[in-house]
């Protein structure tokens, strides 16, 4: 059986066992002797650091609440931004999609470009570079002449990158599509995931579609549920996978 250590130090104490003279007749002072005596080893030796474990658990109470002021202030963030999406109003020409890229949040410039990729045309560059064109070629410059074109150079650069990562985001996406559909279909998954393996067919993107069927398949208690688990070694450049895949 265990046995517990509460680090109690045991004391020898030495008191006077004979009677003082008749005009003192009370027990002397116990006076401490030796601190921690324990020849048996009973209780084991004297435990220290005490102050120590007071101060790790007064650090871990304070960083459980820094944790949880952080995920708060993160929840308001996040429902901050869904709010100020859902009122803004959505421009109808390119020259109010110019306007309306302007007044976006660094932050949010992402969203947008996503969620306004089909406007980001031909006609919407065109009057971008028309009104570039205006300003570099001003003859009579004012400041603020300036800085609008300062903006409008960084919008185009920055609409530029973000297109760029969002169509090879999406390309990645569609082919990550495919190779689910051909997993999922497939007689033997295993040997699927294998091949593609070997292919060098495994990607982020892929693991990430099946880590959401996973999730959608198992939260809408659909009949055909799969499960799957991933072996992952993520290299600097590239990622592979294999997976052990059976359905129910």
């Amino acid at each position: 059986m265990a046995t517990l250590s509460f680090g109690i130090a045991t004391t020898c104490l030495s008191a006077a066992a004979d009677y003082r003279r008749r005009s003192n007749w009370k027990w002397s002072r116990p006076r401490i002797v030796c601190v921690g005596w324990d020849p048996e080893g009973v209780l084991g030796p004297p435990q220290t650091g005490h102050l120590a474990r007071f101060e790790f658990k007064r650090r871990l109470e304070r960083d459980a609440d820094a944790r949880e002021a952080f995920q708060r202030q993160v929840r308001e963030e996040k429902e901050r931004r869904q709010s100020l999406r859902q009122s803004r109003p959505l421009p109808d020409t390119p020259q109010d999609l110019i306007e309306y890229f302007l007044d976006t949040e660094a932050q949010e410039i992402e969203f947008e470009i996503a969620r306004m990729r089909p406007r980001l045309n031909e006609e919407f560059f065109a009057q971008l570079k028309f009104e570039l064109g205006q300003l570099r070629f001003a003859v009579n410059k004012t400041q603020l002449m300036e800085d609008r074109q300062i903006e409008l150079e960084a919008l185009e650069k920055a609409i530029l990158e973000g297109l760029e990562a969002y169509d090879k985001m999406q390309g990645e996406l569609v082919k990550a599509r495919a190779s689910l559909t051909k997993i999922l279909t497939s007689k033997d998954a295993k040997a699927t995931l294998l091949e593609m393996v070997e292919k060098n067919e495994i990607n982020r993107s892929l693991l990430a579609l099946l880590d959401e069927n996973i999730a959608s398949a198992q939260k809408g208690n659909q009949v055909r549920n799969w499960k799957c688990v991933f072996l992952v070694v993520v290299e600097p450049e590239t990622v592979s996978g294999i997976a052990n895949i059976e359905a129910e």
